[in-house]
């Protein structure tokens, strides 16, 4: 990350919980200076509002350690992780269906701001092999998943994660003109799927659909990838098996 787009006081405030968390209970004010390197009164500024956010408390001893704040960020990431952890296990177990039923890629993916990252896949009988594996990210706008995903934000959120409206040209068949981006995501609200031909990677199609939560919205996608010309001689067999999947593996 460039160094202009650095927050300090947000540096400090993770060493800061960093020392605590070594020594719970133990730091003072001044153990924390000596900890972290920052000086008195930037510690007792920091200390204050990160007692107000409950991100430390601090006892009848004046010392330190972390606060409920912290306790519900960590709930609320483990949670997430076991919701992935679980979809990608029932993604596994669906998909190798769907691979025997077509002979291609599926691939699961979650969004995040504007791009995706790719939690799992599985790999069809194809001599080539994707790019894909868990933990990699592509931008949003030139995948199959991601225009799928960011097609059912609300407008207001869309421009949010695209303030300036600039799309990047990963391919020549990548779309960049804006508006020619979001009338391409009102047919895919409208279709329930989302195909990207070549706009990521060269020569490679793909389909995608959602997986809907409880509530209707979208909480992952799910693609099938294959070579240009195995999507055009089985383009419908391809789009039905993507929806199929994705409907098993959504809750609403």
């Amino acid at each position: 990350m460039e160094r202009k787009y650095w927050v300090p006081a947000l540096e400090r405030a993770d060493l800061i919980l960093n020392a605590i968390s070594l020594k719970p209970g133990e730091c003072k004010m001044t153990d924390l200076c000596d900890a972290t390197g920052i000086n008195k009164s930037s510690m007792f500024s920091l200390l204050r509002t990160m007692e107000v956010l409950k991100w430390v408390k601090r006892d009848e001893k004046e010392a330190y350690a972390l606060g409920e704040g912290v306790a519900y960020l960590n709930t609320v990431f483990n949670e997430s992780h076991k919701q992935n952890y679980n979809l990608v296990e029932h993604f596994l177990k669906a998909s190798s269906e769907s691979v025997k039923a077509v002979g291609e890629t599926f691939q699961l993916s979650v969004l995040d701001r504007s791009e995706i990252i790719y939690l799992a896949k599985q790999e069809g009988p194809s001599l080539v092999k994707l790019e894909s594996s868990p933990g990699m990210r592509f931008p949003a706008h030139a995948t199959a998943m991601g225009k799928m995903m960011l097609a059912l934000l609300p407008p207001d959120e869309l421009d949010k994660r695209y303030p300036d409206k600039i799309l990047s040209q990963v391919t020549p068949q990548t779309l960049t003109d804006w508006n020619e981006f979001t009338g391409e995501l009102v047919e895919i609200r409208s279709s329930g799927y989302s195909v990207d031909q070549e706009e990521i990677i060269q020569g490679i199609c793909c389909v995608a659909a959602p997986i809907l939560d409880a509530s209707g919205n979208a909480a992952a996608a799910v693609s099938a990838s294959m070579l240009r010309h195995a999507y055009a001689d089985k383009q419908e067999a391809v789009t039905e098996a993507v929806i199929l999947l994705a409907k098993k593996l959504s809750l609403s």
